[in-house]
């Protein structure tokens, strides 16, 4: 644990670097993924775009958080912004739906390595009485990069193809690589990789010791899943085309920015819970908005109420899921709030995919479920918590 009072530094900065590329490179895609997967002949699929990646990175997410606490935390950034670089080149190459899938299930160990090795590193590097604050500026360029790539990934697709999209992808992984391979080591006492590594114990796969957080993570990234799915098609309806779709994403992230700071700040100085509570409610809020969108206006404030529920709601669940874990596995306690995290995500993308049926009609319904989702994580703060509590008594 560093000693020091600022969360300021060069490896703070260039971790928050290399995190906005890594971000950027993959959801630059996400925007032309479903037109992507019509020509293919699988529009019916949609919601497994999101849903199956998701798969890949939780079940990755073992692997990533044990070897983030015995090898280091920087070779499993690697593996991560690495896996993007290498996938960049092959989308091109698909011409069925089922060499797609295929692709879009193994792009998801990025997302299954690279954030757990950044959240344990961050917290390394930073105060305990200051995770809030220093989650937030982290998910602040995470943020700037989910937002600039749907912006641009479409533009480009627009002005110079396809493909040239996906190299663009490959390109900003690699400087992502780059960075992090001049970086220093935080974990004391690394190991050498060896194969045996890889076997997973019971006991490696759950942390006991985050239940509360990551049930809550399930229940509120639900939303988040499902507006990954439908809400190209919804900024379509409403009347934005081409390269603007990405509009929600764009402003969904602006919205956050600010709010992740102050979220993490006062979650740091009042408590993680309470802040949780107002997040939740927000969230419900903006699904209801979302559902009941139809025109451009409405997207954009439905986007802004969504970007400030997600900003205070993120950074305050990685800051208490590290206050909850031991420090010698930080990395496991990690990687069990993102298999929560992926799996509201999949869920969120299968369950309102399979709603909307790609009938725009049902996209109220989609929303109105996801609000419901929220809603029980809300009563989950209220009435839960002594459950999780239990839980890391019996098995912490």
């Amino acid at each position: 644990m560093s000693s020091q009072k600022s969360i300021f530094s060069v490896q703070f900065f260039l971790l928050c670097t290399s995190s906005f590329l890594f971000f950027s490179s993959f959801n630059m895609i996400v925007p032309d993924l479903y037109n992507y997967l019509t020509t293919l002949g699988g529009g019916e699929l949609k919601g497994f775009v999101i849903a199956l990646f998701t798969v890949t990175a939780g079940l990755s997410r073992p692997f990533s958080g044990k070897l983030s606490d015995t090898i280091g935390r920087i070779p499993v950034m690697i593996v991560g912004a690495g896996v993007c670089f290498v996938m960049g080149f092959l989308y091109p190459l698909v011409g069925t739906v089922w060499a797609f899938m295929l692709l879009r299930f193994f792009h998801g160990f990025s997302t299954g390595f690279k954030p757990t090795g950044t959240s344990a590193y961050i917290a390394d590097i930073v105060p305990a009485n200051r995770r809030g604050e220093a989650m937030g500026y982290s998910g602040l360029f995470g943020s700037i990069g989910m937002a600039a790539g749907p912006s641009f990934g479409p533009k480009i697709t627009e002005a110079f193809g396809l493909e040239t999209m996906f190299y663009t992808s490959s390109v900003l992984a690699l400087l992502s690589v780059l960075i992090l391979i001049g970086m220093k080591e935080t974990l004391k006492n690394t190991q050498r990789f060896h194969p045996s590594l890889m076997v997973i114990r019971k006991d490696e796969v759950l942390e006991p010791r985050v239940f509360n957080p990551s049930i809550l993570f399930l229940l509120t990234s639900f939303s988040f899943g499902a507006a990954l799915t439908l809400m190209p098609d919804l900024a379509e309806h409403v009347g934005f085309k081409g390269g603007d779709k990405g509009i929600f994403f764009t402003v969904f992230v602006i919205a956050s920015l600010i709010i992740r700071i102050l979220a993490g700040k006062a979650s740091d100085k009042y408590g993680r819970v309470i802040v949780l509570k107002w997040a939740a409610f927000s969230i419900v809020i903006a699904d209801i908005m979302i559902a009941y969108t139809n025109t451009p206006t409405m997207l954009i404030l439905s986007a802004i109420a969504f970007g400030v529920a997600v900003g205070m709601n993120t950074p305050t669940i990685y800051a208490w899921t590290i206050d909850l874990s031991l420090e010698k596995a930080r990395g496991k306690g990690l990687a069990t709030m993102y298999i929560a995290l992926e799996i509201g995500i999949g869920l969120g993308a299968l369950i309102s995919g399979f709603i909307y049926s790609n009938e725009i009609a049902n996209l109220r319904l989609a929303f109105l479920t996801c609000a419901a989702t929220a809603f029980s994580g809300l009563l989950f703060l209220n009435f839960g918590l002594n459950l999780g509590n239990r839980v890391t008594a019996k098995f912490g």
